[in-house]
């Protein structure tokens, strides 16, 4: 969880456009694996 919230900081912390690019996709990505984890199971109804 330490590592979710350190990534969730809204401040890029590097100056390299690269390296910044893939700080926003780990963040993104982290968003998406709380989001699935939160998100419950459903089974659609026909």
């Amino acid at each position: 969880m330490v590592r979710a919230k350190k990534l969730l900081v809204m401040a890029l912390s590097l100056r390299n456009h690269t390296t910044q690019v893939s700080e926003t996709d780990a963040m993104i990505e982290e968003l998406n694996k709380q989001t699935r984890l939160s998100m419950p199971n459903t089974k659609a109804i026909v």
